[in-house]
C-alpha cells in the first residue's frame, strides 16, 4: 500500500489550492480516505474524509471552503482548498483505513502518505 501527495505550495490570503494523493495497493471500495494536517507545536487534526459510501465530513474550520473529492479511475484522492487563510498553514497527510462492519475506524490503525506542505501567507 502506498500514498504519495502532491500539489502543496506557497499561495497567498484567499488563494486557491489542490492537493492530490495517488494510492495504490488497494482499491477505493471497502476503504474510508481522509485528509489531515499538522502545524508545528499543533496536533494534528482531520480535515475532512469520505467514508466510501458516498458520504463526507469536514472539520468546522474548513466547511465551505474545503472539498474532498475522489477519482476512482485514476486512484487519486483530492482536496480543493479555496479562500485560504494563514491558519490553514501545515503538513497535508492523507490517509487510508479499511471500513470495518460499516464503518471507519481510526486512521491511526490505516496507512499514511508522507505529506505535502501548505503555506499560507498575507
Amino acid at each position: 500500500v502506498q500514498l504519495v501527495e502532491s500539489g502543496g505550495g506557497s499561495v497567498q490570503v484567499g488563494g486557491s489550492l489542490r492537493v492530490s494523493c495517488a494510492y495504490s495497493g488497494f482499491t477505493y471500495r471497502g476503504y474510508c480516505m481522509g485528509w489531515f494536517r499538522q502545524a508545528p507545536g499543533k496536533e494534528r487534526e482531520r480535515v475532512a474524509s469520505d467514508a466510501s459510501d458516498g458520504s463526507t465530513s469536514y472539520a468546522d474550520s474548513v466547511k465551505g471552503r474545503f472539498t474532498i473529492s475522489k477519482d476512482n479511475a485514476k486512484n487519486t484522492l483530492y482536496l480543493q482548498m479555496n479562500s485560504l487563510k494563514p491558519e490553514d498553514t501545515a503538513m497535508y497527510y492523507c490517509a487510508a483505513v479499511r471500513r470495518w462492519n460499516g464503518y471507519c475506524p481510526s486512521y491511526n490503525s490505516g496507512y499514511w502518505g508522507q505529506g505535502t506542505q501548505v503555506t499560507v501567507s498575507s
